[in-house]
């Protein structure tokens, strides 16, 4: 599991330099948490005999996902996440993600984790109208019980089926119901500012792609075809299929500020990123990206720099950067038939 908070370093805000340092951060940040949460979901509901029952989720009004929310080994005491929440409209379809950040809640099973994954499925629009208040308390504005997986729901109790909130938890591949009450959750409208600002340039309304990426997550493991933004909120077009080579480049810039924040300074200006990358405004020259690709080539083949090469952040990226490198230059599918010169006569 990837952490979801990151800071841009230096040597990326001097790369970056048609953004503030402050905004950029906050927005790959955000981007990032996204692309999280739709692989937290993906995860957990890949896992056999021990996903969310997809019957839950086809009746749910809500789901809240917070990846990585412990930073430590805490039977009780403060902890803190930041995630997103999808809820449905009057069409059942699905809004824009919104943000929000949770404290509090004690989770038992939980000694000497560094991370784990929370997600809340909210049955009743009354539990619904208590999130999008602004601030929500698990438990009390709420009732919450811990949700069945895989065959649990068969067994599941008369109190946990009419609990308004079903929560869950999952650290070192263990998935589980678990009891959160207490928890309070807040919305984070600086994270949605934020986040919402890096839609790509150009597409009016459209939701960024690490949005779509979610929420067709959602649809998929929902039941749902559709999902049709709600006219209250911010206005965005309905979600539709982004090219795929914009959300390689959010997923890069994510990479980018992972690898940064391992990196000394002097590395970090050798393995700087095109400014592209991270603004969203065009893509970056193929051949800069190019030399950058020729840069990480030699160090993963340099053994003195084993240590960096065999980083788990360093070969995301240089995953990433021949991923983006083969969109960027692919030949655009045609029907059009290939065949020689027209005859003359």
């Amino acid at each position: 599991m990837t952490t979801h908070r990151f800071f841009l370093s230096a040597a990326l805000v001097a790369t970056v330099f048609t953004c503030s340092a402050s905004r950029l951060a906050a927005q790959t940040r955000e981007i990032e948490t996204v692309l999280n949460s739709a692989a937290v979901l993906d995860e957990v509901m890949q896992t056999p005999g021990r996903k969310i029952p997809e019957s839950l989720l086809a009746k749910a009004e809500g789901i809240v996902i917070i990846p990585n929310m412990l930073k430590g080994g805490f039977v009780i005491g403060a902890r803190h996440g930041h995630g997103v929440a999808l809820v449905r409209n009057e069409s059942r379809g699905w809004d824009a993600p919104r943000f929000l950040q949770m404290t509090g809640g004690s989770i038992g099973f939980q000694v000497g984790v560094q991370s784990t994954d929370i997600i809340l499925v909210f049955m009743t629009k009354n539990s619904v109208r208590g999130l999008l208040s602004g601030k929500f308390t698990i438990g009390v504005d709420a009732a919450a019980a811990a949700g069945p997986v895989g065959r649990q729901l068969a067994a599941a109790t008369d109190e946990r089926l009419q609990a308004e909130i079903l929560s869950y938890a999952r650290s070192r591949g263990l998935f589980a119901g678990v009891s959160l009450d207490g928890s309070a959750i807040r919305l984070d409208p600086s994270a949605e500012a934020a986040y919402y600002r890096a839609a790509p340039a150009g597409n009016g309304n459209a939701l960024p792609p690490s949005a779509v990426t979610l929420i067709e997550k959602v649809m998929q493991y929902s039941g749902d075809a559709v999902a049709v933004p709600a006219e209250s909120g911010p206005a965005f077009s309905p979600p539709k299929r982004v090219n795929d080579t914009e959300v390689t480049r959010e997923q890069l810039a994510a990479a980018a500020i992972k690898l940064a924040k391992i990196l000394p300074p002097d590395w970090q200006k050798y393995l700087a990123f095109p400014a592209q990358v991270f603004t969203g405004d065009q893509h970056p020259p193929v051949e800069r990206l190019q030399e950058l690709l020729g840069r990480f080539d030699k160090i993963a083949a340099n053994p003195q720099y084993r240590s960096l090469s065999e980083k788990a952040e360093f070969r995301q990226a240089y995953h990433l950067i021949k991923e983006y490198i083969a969109k960027l230059t692919a030949t655009p599918a045609t029907d059009t038939l290939q065949l020689p010169p027209a005859p003359t006569n």
